[in-house]
């Protein structure tokens, strides 16, 4: 009986642990970021990838030229609907990447403002920011391309 009632416990605990979509992790031996995570683990879900996401409005015409947070939030609002459309949110985002034009380290604190505004901070994506000499139009400033996964819907019994 006793053997029964372990092995139950530990397919319990295989089942708890396989059935988390997602595991956010900073590893013993490296950086333990505040702002991010070093690694993602997904382990369910369907992954959702958006292009590289800039600060055009539905016409394309560029919002907030000159202004890195204007042209930031603005990434973010489309971020929003490109996420939505593929049934995910900024939840469930696993990694992010920011692509700055000439890039100085003042404008971490900037990006991380608005940011901090969209992801949630108990469950923060991996994260790369790059430093870019020039994106694809003269007046953009900031590229975001994010990968998100979609936790599958259990089915009704």
């Amino acid at each position: 009986m006793k053997q029964i009632v372990c092995s139950l416990a530990f397919t319990m605990i295989l089942f708890v642990a396989s059935s988390q979509q997602v595991d956010r992790m900073n590893p013993d031996g490296i950086n333990k970021p505040a702002t991010y995570s070093q690694v993602v683990r997904v382990n369910k879900g369907t992954m959702v990838f958006t292009s590289g996401i800039v600060s055009d409005n539905e016409k394309g015409e560029i919002i907030g030229k000159g202004d890195l947070k204007a042209q930031t939030k603005q990434c973010f609002e489309n971020l929003k609907i490109a996420l939505a459309a593929a049934g995910a949110e900024f939840k469930d985002v696993v990694k992010i990447n920011y692509y700055v034009v000439n890039y100085d380290r003042s404008q971490v604190g900037l990006i991380r403002e608005v940011r901090s505004n969209y992801l949630d901070t108990k469950a923060l994506p991996a994260s790369t920011l790059a430093g870019v000499q020039a994106l694809f139009h003269p007046d953009v400033l900031i590229e975001i391309e994010a990968i998100a996964v979609v936790p599958k819907k259990k089915k009704k019994s």
